[in-house]
């Protein structure tokens, strides 16, 4: 029998980054915090990202087929949670934030950041509650130098 209170805290020993994934479906843009993300591939470049099917962000991904990943900065907690919460509660979350159109993929990618990625999506697994992105790298860019934002330090759990 599976014992829940230890599958939750080894599981959320799992290290993860915090992203800004832009999404763009038609004239419609948004972003949310990705955290579930990793490279997969050197050759075609390639990474997956696991987003919940029950956000409307999936449905972009899906419809589009494209997203953009903005690297946040070891400091950037404050923009991390600026785009946890769903756009249909609190509207556009882009609005207080400098972002542009990827070259790519015209996903919106936050300037004041890393740096960048943008993807197409290739493949796609739907199992339990997220669905697994794997997407092709075909855009990317530097912004700045800098750490990481990773999920551990920021006192906040996602996982488990």
């Amino acid at each position: 029998m599976l014992d829940e209170k230890a599958k939750k805290t080894i599981l959320r020993k799992i290290p993860h980054g915090l992203y800004i994934c832009g999404v763009k479906d038609g004239e419609e843009i948004n972003g949310f915090t990705a955290s579930w993300v990793m490279q997969t591939s050197f050759q075609p470049p390639l990474i997956i990202n696991c987003v919940r099917q029950d956000s409307g962000s999936h449905e972009m991904i899906k419809n589009s087929g494209v997203f953009a990943l903005s690297f946040l900065d070891s400091e950037q907690k404050d923009v991390a949670a600026q785009f946890f919460k769903p756009q249909r509660r609190v509207g556009n979350k882009l609005a207080d934030v400098e972002f542009y159109s990827g070259e790519e993929t015209g996903c919106p990618i936050i300037k004041d950041t890393l740096g960048y990625v943008e993807c197409q999506v290739v493949e796609s697994v739907m199992k339990g509650d997220h669905t697994i992105f794997v997407a092709e790298v075909i855009g990317a860019g530097v912004h700045r130098e800098g750490s990481a934002l990773l999920l551990e330090t920021t006192g906040w759990q996602y996982g488990g």
